[in-house]
């Protein structure tokens, strides 16, 4: 490490050049290739699957997205009104003209199926708008030209309420400045500049997460041409790598100004700096990642290229970390102290680093009370924690979306004109073979009519060569709505089999709630698995930095402890909706059945993070004293700060994201910020050594034939400094010391 902190500040502006030149590059080829994004939750072998697979096989041409333009007129007109007709026929034959779309389908057609587009008291109607390809590739222009064309000044008046609704719709209102990321950066760089007091350290890991995170984005964008990559992957990459980019400069920046103080050259501080804080960097980067790609034992191909994607964030602001931030402080040399330490550095030389103010008298009051504030932030943990039991996954869908959008309000006035369930059709796909496969399809689709929770079941409709059939049926039920999973359940498990005996061989329930209900349940499935895989990784890490039992042991139930309070919040949050509108995110539903697994990918490496930074430095001190007090004292006093500064840039960042206008990254952004507050405000400042101080020498402990079997490696190697004098606590005589343990 200190090899490569030498060479970027000798070279420093090649390394420059050589970042740029990556961030410039990446940007102008993921421009010329465009995005190719894709929101694909089919898994393969699911009823779901199997049922689009027949649909698409019978069916060709039918893989473009379906919209809907509603309308409502007031209480004395109706649809049928001829002057709303003549004025909704001319808009529907405007957006039948534009180039992208496929298809229009008016209520106005003759026929049974277009009378059934209107509602039954004649108030609402609605037109199907089918474009040429799915609504990933729908360009966000072609849809905003649909959206001008049905909602023109000759349509829309007073008299007439014109929405519209779809996922190529809700393109348009996805918001196109980052202003998100513009807030979280200007809060983060104003915490660095009170922390530093000086303007050039404070810019230094504002630049250098930006110039990696950037590059990253691109890279997702490019990715995304390789391999299956969600929408939300660029931005959910963008939100982690400025957290952990801005985070591990200021770690490394932090050192480099101890260094400076202590009376170091700008090059040896440097050094030093990437060879000890840029080491724990590089092994917390790592622990990120791992947690991150354990994603990958899911199987699930909508996940694997999240994980990789957001894993490329974390290892490029890790990158950059090490190299271009050390050729950045050669560029400010001195100036990454404030001119006031530099004119106490000038005049009085070299000071002992000392550890003072709050940070060291709590540390002494934590030692003092262990039991209490262990019991007291346990509490906090635990309930906050408790709605977690409470979690319902599904799938948020357009009804979801804030009040004002045209997306909600559309699917706001199709549940009221035509059943909650309309939003969310089912769609029943046979296989047929002859004669009697026709009949038993007709049978079950009387069955289907007076099957309990079915609103509605149209008649099969048969492909061109008559080996294929589909039948469309609508719930009572809303798309999020437990009982309408239930109905699902209950078609394939006793309906269908009953109707269909002796019938078509392959019967499959499909359609877009039937396939989430699918995705949800083989994630929970896999659930159990991937979360021990994740915290057995992290805690041989830990095994082999600290040679201790109980310390990953702690590590893995604190980092739980934090996914599962996180997520207590997120249930209370946009589950219950407490809060949800007027935070602009729109009213309660479910959770995304990803959600869980992202974020605890997530979540475990960032807390890590805290673990390995305060952990790390009372190791250290374990090391050269034994005297495990001692050594939680110090390790809190001297990084509780650092940790503090740091958990308050990441809790802007990611709060910040709220404000993109984007239901799921605001679940990211919140569920970050509330386990980063939680991590570094009472497990990792409280909880953590409060334990430590209650386990004493215990704390270090690890078999011998383990101990001499395991490969010795190093975090953050100690330095020559001054041993810290901290305020000694008052001893309390129900509380002798534990005495260490032989190692």
């Amino acid at each position: 490490m200190a090899a490569i902190a030498r060479w970027c500040m000798r070279h420093r502006l090649v390394t420059v050049l050589i970042w740029l030149l990556a961030l410039f590059g990446t940007a102008a080829a993921a421009t010329a290739a465009g995005n190719a994004f894709s929101n694909d939750y089919e898994v393969p072998g699911t009823e779901s699957a199997k049922a689009h697979a027949l649909l698409r096989e019978g069916f060709h041409g039918q893989g473009g997205d379906t919209d809907t333009i509603v309308w409502r007129t007031p209480d004395h007109q109706s649809a049928r009104t001829p002057d709303v007709e003549r004025r909704m026929t001319r808009a529907l034959e405007e957006v039948a003209a534009l180039p992208g779309v496929g298809s229009v389908r008016s209520p106005y057609e003759p026929g049974p199926a277009a009378a059934a587009q209107i509602s039954r008291d004649g108030r609402t109607a609605y037109a199907v708008v089918t474009f040429d390809r799915p609504a990933d590739a729908v360009p966000k222009d072609r849809a905003k030209a649909v959206v001008d064309a049905a909602r023109n000044p000759a349509t829309l008046t007073d008299d007439l309420q014109v929405e519209l609704g779809g996922r190529a719709i809700g393109l348009t209102e996805a918001p196109s400045a980052h202003l998100a990321e513009v807030i979280g950066v200007a809060i983060a760089a104003l915490v660095l500049f009170l922390a530093f007091g000086s303007l050039a350290a404070s810019l230094l890991p504002i630049a250098t997460a930006l110039v990696s995170v950037g590059s990253a984005y691109f890279g997702i964008t490019l990715l995304g041409h390789a391999m299956p990559v969600a929408d939300f992957a660029p931005m959910l990459g963008t939100l982690v790598g400025l957290g952990v980019g801005i985070d591990y400069a200021l770690f490394i920046v932090t050192r480099h100004r101890k260094g400076l103080a202590r009376g170091l050259t700008v090059e040896e501080a440097a050094e030093n700096a990437v060879a000890t804080t840029g080491r724990a960097v590089v092994f917390a980067g790592a622990t990120v990642c791992i947690a991150l790609l354990g994603m990958l034992v899911l199987r699930l191909n909508f996940l694997n290229g999240v994980a990789i994607a957001a894993s490329l964030t974390v290892v490029l602001t890790v990158a950059a970390s090490v190299t271009l931030l050390p050729a950045l402080l050669a560029y400010i040399g001195t100036r990454a102290l404030s001119r006031r330490e530099r004119r106490r550095l000038a005049a009085e030389g070299p000071r002992p680093e000392t550890p003072t103010g709050f940070a060291a008298r709590w540390s002494a009051f934590v030692e003092r009370r262990p039991k209490l504030l262990g019991l007291l932030a346990t509490a906090v943990m635990v309930v906050l924690a408790l709605p977690t039991f409470f979690l319902h996954l599904g799938t948020s869908d357009q009804g979801n979306n804030p009040a004002g959008s045209t997306t909600r309000k559309a699917y706001d006035l199709l549940a009221d004109g035509f059943g909650p369930g309309m939003n969310g059709p089912l769609t029943v796909v046979a296989r047929l073979d002859g004669a009697g496969d026709r009949a038993a399809l007709d049978r079950l689709a009387a069955t289907l009519r007076t099957t309990d929770g079915v609103a509605s079941a149209g008649p099969a409709v048969l492909n061109g060569g008559g080996d294929t059939a589909v039948l469309t049926v609508v719930p009572e039920s809303s798309p999020q709505s437990r009982a309408t999973s239930e109905l699902v359940d209950r078609l394939r498990e006793e309906v269908i089999p009953a109707a269909t005996r002796g019938g078509p061989e392959q019967v499959h329930v499909g359609g877009v709630t039937a396939g989430y209900d699918d995705f949800a349940e083989v994630i929970v499935g896999k659930l159990p698995l991937f979360v021990g895989v994740v915290i057995a990784l992290g805690c041989v890490l830990l095994l082999l930095a600290f040679r201790s039992i109980g310390i990953p042991v702690k590590a893995a139930a604190m980092n739980v402890a934090a996914v599962a309070s996180s997520f207590g919040v997120i249930v209370a949050v946009f589950q219950w909706g407490w809060g949800s509108e007027p935070l602009g995110l729109g009213s309660a539903g479910p959770i995304e059945p990803f959600l869980p697994v992202i974020m605890v990918s997530v979540l475990f490496g960032l807390s890590m993070d805290y673990q390995v930074f305060l952990v790390s430095r009372m190791y250290e001190e374990w090391l050269e004293t034994g005297d495990n007090k001692r050594a939680v004292r110090v390790g809190l006093a001297e990084t509780s700060r650092v940790i503090n500064s740091a958990a308050v840039i990441m809790i802007s960042v990611f709060l910040a994201f709220v404000l993109s206008g984007d239901r799921l990254i605001a679940m990211f952004g919140i569920a970050l910020a509330v386990a980063v507050a939680l991590d570094a405000f009472v497990l990792r400042t409280l909880l953590v050594p409060a334990l430590m101080h209650l386990l004493g020498g215990a704390n270090w402990w690890i078999p011998r034939w383990l101990d001499r079997r395991l490969p010795r490696i190093s975090i953050e190697p100690p330095e020559c400094r001054t041993r810290p004098t901290l305020p000694a606590p008052r001893p309390a005589a129900d509380q002798p010391e534990p005495a260490p343990l032989p190692r």
